[in-house]
């Protein structure tokens, strides 16, 4: 076909030749395809010259005047489709369906009560119409109202086959997990499932399984997404997490570690791994992967918070000083970190930088007891009798059961 080969070469004056001739000669069934096809090229002005066209010869036809609308609302040009569609009558079978396509454009501007009443308008005329239905469920979707949505949706499953390009299970199941409705999801992406294996409703029903703490159906899914989709990154962390929940820790870690072949600069799959190193015992694992995580991100306080705490447990001072002087080079510096310093220059002895770093973290960990009780006897050691009592008073509000502080203070 000739328009075709002008469209796919992008020859718009090829395109407005054969349009000058289809005019005279095409059929108003063959024009009105064209003016189809030509939208679906991208050709939209001229969709619309064959539309207007149409429209001379059918001042009547009331549909030519929504699709025409359409596609000025596709090309930015609100005014000119909201005149044209304010023009169909409300006598018109093409009524309902003009108020449709205005209540697309004011949900698609977030004008979402206008939009309401244009579909509850079109119902109003044509209540049993499905698409008039399934528009108004999507609209509630949008807005949050995930209850009334779904009640929407269910209602209209008996006619799925008059919305052939909806999975209305899928849709359900979207509203509810939406909604935080995890287990009324699951049938729902079960079904779709049945239908069509595809990646993402596959992370989805996951997401939603393990929510509600089925971790095995989880794995099932993600390991089946994997299968299909290696480069579904979501998917490894969710299933390192799954296997974790069901502690079976060895698994959640070459999980994550699968994940990191695909992604080497995703920060969380080292956090995860850090912590799944930990739970296995495997510390030297653990401190390389929580540096790689700092690396990707020198401010990346879960890790940062992870590797200094490890390091204090380890007692491995020089290493836990090493990190903090290295993200002081790098503009970073975090209060979190103090207590950890602070002790660790305590066990090296050397307790001029241990004192400044008790008091740094003294002014934002007034609530920690742990570290105060440290703080507290840190003092008297020093014979700071004076700020050791002060701390001592402020433990005392916080364990009024341990006779410890008040015996202090007294």
């Amino acid at each position: 076909m000739p328009f075709i080969q002008a469209m796919e070469e992008g020859n718009i004056e090829r395109i407005e030749a054969l349009l000058d001739v289809f005019f005279l000669e095409g059929s108003p069934d063959e024009q009105y395809e064209l003016a189809d096809l030509l939208a679906q090229y991208g050709f939209l002005q001229q969709a619309i010259q064959v539309l207007e066209h149409l429209r001379f010869l059918f001042p009547d036809e009331n549909q030519l005047l929504i699709d025409q609308s359409q596609l000025f609302l596709e090309m930015d040009k609100e005014d000119d489709a909201l005149e044209l569609l304010t023009s169909v009558e409300k006598t018109s079978v093409a009524y309902p369906q003009a108020l449709l396509t205005l209540a697309d454009y004011y949900q698609m501007i977030g004008l979402y009560e206008v939009a309401e009443q244009k579909i509850n308008e079109a119902i109003g005329i044509m209540p049993n119409e499905p698409l008039l239905l399934y528009a108004k469920g999507e609209l509630l979707f949008e807005t949050g109202r995930y209850l009334e949505a779904a009640r929407i949706m269910e209602d209209l499953i008996p006619m799925q086959h008059a919305i052939p390009a909806v999975d209305l299970s899928l849709k359900l199941a979207e509203i509810y997990s939406a909604g935080a409705a995890y287990e009324e999801a699951i049938p729902y992406y079960t079904e779709a499932l049945q239908k069509e294996v595809a990646p993402d409703v596959l992370f989805h029903a996951a997401y939603a399984s393990f929510q509600v703490q089925h971790y095995d159906t989880a794995v099932k899914h993600l390991t089946d997404l994997l299968e299909i989709d290696p480069d579904y990154f979501s998917g490894y962390m969710l299933l390192g997490e799954s296997y974790a929940m069901l502690e079976k820790n060895e698994e959640a870690l070459k999980a994550i570690q699968d994940g990191i072949a695909r992604d080497e600069f995703e920060k969380e799959y080292y956090l995860f791994a850090g912590k799944i190193s930990l739970k296995l015992g495997r510390v030297k694992e653990a401190e390389l992967f929580l540096r790689e995580a700092i690396a990707l991100d020198p401010e990346y306080m879960d890790a940062i918070f992870i590797l200094s705490s490890l390091f204090s447990t380890e007692e491995k001072d020089e290493e836990l000083i090493e990190l903090y002087e290295t993200l002081k080079q790098q503009q970073f510096e975090w209060s979190s970190m103090y207590p950890f310093l602070a002790a660790a220059y305590e066990r090296l002895e050397l307790y001029e930088e241990a004192y400044g770093f008790y008091k740094l973290a003294y002014t934002e960990h007034k609530e920690d007891a742990p570290f105060l009780e440290n703080y507290v006897y840190f003092l008297l050691e020093e014979g700071k009798r004076d700020e050791a009592q002060e701390v001592a008073m402020i433990l005392q509000k916080l364990q009024p059961e341990n006779s410890t502080w008040f015996d202090l203070v007294d």
